[in-house]
């Protein structure tokens, strides 16, 4: 598949105890079902062959001699297939029986991996029947008249496709073979299990697998066994995984009696990146020799993602992860700015409040930041500066905010001083350009900073992430601040904070203000009113949505990822919501903005990081201000739809 993505699936098959041949036909049921969905990799469970639960028949030449006729079986079916299938079976070597994964594709055995760690307590004495991979003699074996690699030092290679096996128990030890895998290039995983069920298992298990994929920063597909085994002592119930990076992106249902077939997407280049910025995965001499074998992954023509593309990506999915990660946020921010002031000795902070979401966001900070430290919240000198764009509708939010929490108010017109500068500098007042614009952000700035001087105080800035992205800010106006609680929370994430207080405050008052400035449009308000009172000047008309700008810079800067597939991976997200064309032009302006404005990000103030993403100069961010956009644009008007 295009744009780094591999399809895979994790199947769970109907099994009957010791009757391979129907095994084999639920099997091939499965890789015809996964082949007709374009999937290039699908995982059985262990054993899927025989069934897990046979005991002591595993001793028996029957069952070994059925599983591997009817892997021949398998075989003859596979050969104009050439989708990558794994399943358990038990393998004979070297007068030794081991409990082994065999990937198979286009009638070709490409390798058979030995389970590692042989469990022997409980319901689980597979040490009776099977040995360990550490026991192997031999590098390879015959199976059904084909001599194959085998062993637990083999990965399967296909581009940039790299694929470890592991067989349940290995993934339950200390260090699993699958660390030392990945160490050596394996970026998918592969877990053919059986696991029962017991109470609390499931979320030990599903957290077991997130964790490990993102220990190892690469796909895990997990799959276990169904409800078809025997119930003699345990009951298994045909959980199924698929994680990246530590993160669930398809699970099955548990205790379902039919067959299952759960299918998405493994990003291969969005591990990379991580792994490059990783220097664990760099060389390491402690690492262990792997045999490669290759083989050739299948095309997928079909770009219809099973994944979900979040539109979001900053903001959390869930209502209780909002509401966990907002109140973490807030206590970043918090403590960041109350270690500044601790530092400094200053009990005073001096900000601009507009009625808009980020100056909103940055006084809650403030109040949330004295009450830590037990400081009058009277320190908190919050400043409105009405100009020629305010409508009554903010200017009333500003005011009745700041009273309802208590600060210092203060309320300064800017406008005879900014028509005094115009005077000065010889502009037409009527000519609203964009030093009619400046000239108000800066003189704002400018009454904060002299402000701060008077009272012993930080000017603390209230520009958020995104505006720092677009380069939306006035250099040397509301660029700057002595310390930016906001420059590493994202637009779409300030909505989503501001909306937490209003949900969490003890206030009523204070939660109604919160709400109404939630409705309120985006807005610098530079720009006189229109003949209602009512803000003209909205950003997102100018600059775009800012959901999109989060979008491509959460992609770009992440993960590094090449303008053509965050536009793919937008399509998916807002295929309802925005048309290609919409989609294609903002993501134009965030390329020309983002190079263009690097000169305002390349002198910020310090801020605390909150997220995987910051444009910190000093630490996650260091950019020329001179960088040329030409090969991310040149990539852009290539595009098509």
């Amino acid at each position: 598949m295009s744009f780094g993505f591999t399809r895979v699936a994790a199947a769970v098959p109907e099994v009957k105890v010791a009757e391979c041949g129907f095994n084999r036909e639920q099997i091939e049921k499965l890789i015809k079902m996964a082949a007709e969905s374009n999937v290039q990799v699908i995982v059985f469970p262990e054993l899927s062959l025989t069934g897990y639960t046979c005991g002591d028949l595993f001793l028996q030449e029957m069952l070994v001699k059925s599983a591997e006729d009817e892997l021949g079986k398998l075989l003859n079916f596979t050969c104009n297939l050439p989708i990558l299938s794994v399943i358990g079976m038990p393998v004979r070597a070297n007068n030794q029986l081991f409990n082994c994964a065999v990937a198979i594709q286009s009638g070709r055995i490409l390798a058979a991996v030995p389970k590692t760690y042989i469990p022997n307590y409980s319901e689980y004495y597979e040490k009776r029947w099977f040995a360990s991979s550490l026991n192997a003699v031999s590098g390879s074996v015959t199976l059904c008249n084909q001599e194959i690699p085998f062993g637990a030092d083999i990965l399967l290679k296909s581009g940039e496709l790299c694929i470890g096996m592991e067989i349940c128990e290995d993934l339950w030890v200390p260090i699993p073979p699958s660390c030392y895998q990945s160490m050596a290039g394996a970026n998918v995983i592969l877990n053919l299990s059986a696991s029962n069920e017991i109470i609390g298992k499931c979320d030990y298990r599903k957290s077991l697998v997130a964790q490990q994929s993102g220990r190892c920063v690469a796909g895990y597909i997990y799959s276990s066994a169904g409800v078809g085994e025997s119930t003699t002592d345990v009951v298994f119930a045909g959980h199924a995984i698929i994680s990246e990076n530590g993160a669930i992106l398809a699970e099955s249902e548990r205790f379902e009696r039919a067959e299952q077939l759960i299918i998405t997407e493994i990003d291969l280049s969005r591990l990379a990146a991580d792994r490059r910025k990783n220097t664990s995965f760099m060389g390491n001499e402690n690492i262990k020799s792997f045999r490669v074998q290759t083989f050739d992954l299948i095309d997928v023509n079909d770009l219809a993602l099973h994944r979900k593309t979040d539109q979001n990506p900053f903001v959390p999915a869930s209502e209780v992860d909002r509401g966990r990660r907002s109140g973490e946020i807030f206590a970043i921010q918090a403590e960041g700015l109350a270690k500044r002031l601790s530092h400094t000795r200053l009990s005073n902070v001096v900000l601009g409040i507009s009625g808009g979401l980020d100056s909103t966001l940055a006084l809650l900070v403030c109040t949330k930041t004295f009450d830590l430290l037990n400081l009058d919240r009277k320190g908190i000198i919050a400043v409105t500066m009405p100009g020629f764009g305010t409508t009554g509708r903010t200017y009333n939010n500003a005011l009745s905010l700041m009273q309802s929490l208590g600060v210092s108010i203060r309320e300064i017109d800017i406008k005879p001083s900014c028509i005094q500068h115009f005077k000065d500098i010889g502009h037409d007042e009527t000519l609203h350009d964009i030093t009619y614009e400046n000239t108000q952000a800066r003189e704002r700035t400018q009454i904060l900073m002299d402000i701060a001087n008077q009272v012993n105080g930080l000017v603390i800035g209230t520009g958020d992430l995104s505006e720092l992205a677009l380069g939306w800010a006035t250099y040397n106006g509301d660029h700057m601040s002595m310390y930016g609680v906001n420059s590493g929370v994202p637009k779409t994430l300030v909505r989503y904070l501001v909306k937490w207080v209003s949900e969490n405050v003890s206030n009523p008052k204070t939660a109604e203000i919160l709400n109404d400035i939630l409705l309120t449009p985006v807005s610098p308000e530079l720009l006189p009113s229109d003949e209602n009172g009512e803000i003209a000047q909205k950003t997102e008309d100018t600059v775009g949505p800012y959901e999109l700008h989060d979008f491509f810079l959460y992609y770009m800067v992440r993960f590094g990822f090449e303008p053509a597939k965050i536009f793919f991976l937008a399509q998916n997200a807002y295929k309802d919501k925005y048309d290609n064309e919409i989609i294609l032009k903002w993501l134009k302006v965030f390329y020309r903005r983002f190079f263009s404005q690097q000169f305002k990000r390349s002198c910020l103030p310090d801020g605390p990081k909150v997220g995987t993403i910051n444009l910190s100069p000093r630490g996650d961010w260091r950019m020329p201000s001179d960088a040329s956009f030409k090969i991310w644009m040149d990539e852009l008007n290539l595009l098509t739809f």
